[in-house]
């Protein structure tokens, strides 16, 4: 693509979604849904922090400023596979949807529709927040696209599945709950992968077996390998699916990767789950999202560099899937 993003650039000027906040990796600025046609790659923001679940809320909703900002220092060129998303995909960042604070029905559907709109004018949604209750939205609209036949990768400490949290149906520990509920979506095609710890409701494993979705721990990925995790969650995912969609929550990692996030210990190591993702996007990824960076506690803006690792390390593989279709 023209101006594609390279790292070391002297001079190079950034192109902001808005005033102080550079776009994502520097790339164009979609404002209008007409402006997002042509992109391979369309980046989106959902700023949304909504109830809290921790007894502390999180900042996560300025999570997508930070990102962005630590996007900067980034290109798509990686050395180990000696190649760049942007020689031959392009992408744009479509800025933030609009949220009420509070307003879960207002939010939830703006939420909706910005992903809508990327996915109707061709492009890979690749969405930064906020909490992980965002997924549901955007998993409702990407289930939509495809007639509901889709696979999800969920990446995760936590299952996320509870049917309410208080008299909330839409806290984010509960969004798999959700989308096991989803118009045609068939729940055996969902993987949560990295489960662990003492911060799941014991009745989470049951519900997720009830549905008869599936589940690889933490555990299960250290004593097998990585590569072993992510190829049987591939094969359950692919199942009679048309798209993938990857949905992370950023306490998937492990507490000592992960300083302004949730503080889960025993987890997946930056290197680990890099290499799932990427080979999530060699699999048959079309949809992604990063969710709860907390920059109030990500004082070196560490997590926030991390997502973007993540999210580059997707695009990279769904990149590399598709390339053999690109013409130069």
């Amino acid at each position: 693509m023209n101006g594609k993003p390279v790292c070391f650039e002297p001079g190079r000027k950034l192109p902001e979604v808005f005033s102080g906040v550079p776009s994502f990796l520097g790339l164009p600025v979609a404002v209008s849904a007409g402006d997002l046609e042509g992109y391979d790659f369309a980046v989106l923001g959902a700023p949304w922090e909504g109830a809290c679940t921790t007894g502390v809320f999180t900042g996560c909703e300025n999570a997508t400023k930070t990102i962005r900002k630590a996007s900067t220092r980034y290109g798509g060129y990686l050395p180990e596979y000696d190649f760049d998303i942007f020689d031959r995909f392009s992408g744009c960042d479509y800025g933030d949807i609009a949220v009420r604070n509070g307003d879960v029905d207002f939010t939830f559907g703006r939420a909706r529709k910005a992903m809508a709109e990327i996915l109707s004018a061709g492009a890979i949604p690749i969405t930064f927040g906020g909490d992980h209750s965002l997924s549901y939205p955007l998993i409702e609209a990407f289930a939509e696209k495809y007639g509901g036949r889709i696979g999800i990768l969920h990446f995760d400490a936590h299952m996320d599945n509870m049917d309410t949290f208080g008299d909330d149906c839409y806290a984010r520990c509960c969004p798999f709950h959700r989308v096991y509920d989803i118009a045609g979506f068939n729940p055996q095609n969902l993987v949560s992968i990295g489960i662990r710890g003492p911060r799941n409701h014991y009745s989470a494993l049951a519900e997720a077996k009830k549905y008869g979705a599936s589940v690889i721990t933490a555990l299960e990925v250290k004593q097998n390998g990585y590569m072993a995790a992510i190829e049987k969650a591939l094969g359950i995912a692919k199942q009679g699916t048309d798209a993938i969609y990857v949905t992370v929550c950023s306490d998937a990692l492990d507490v000592a990767h992960l300083p302004g996030g949730p503080p889960d210990p025993c987890g997946l190591t930056s290197f680990e789950l890099s290499q799932m993702l990427y080979h999530s996007g060699l699999g048959g990824a079309m949809g992604f999202d990063f969710t709860e960076i907390y920059p109030p506690g990500d004082l070196c803006g560490t997590s926030s560099h991390v997502a973007c690792w993540m999210a580059i390390y997707t695009m990279s593989g769904i990149a590399q899937r598709m390339f053999k279709d690109r013409p130069r």
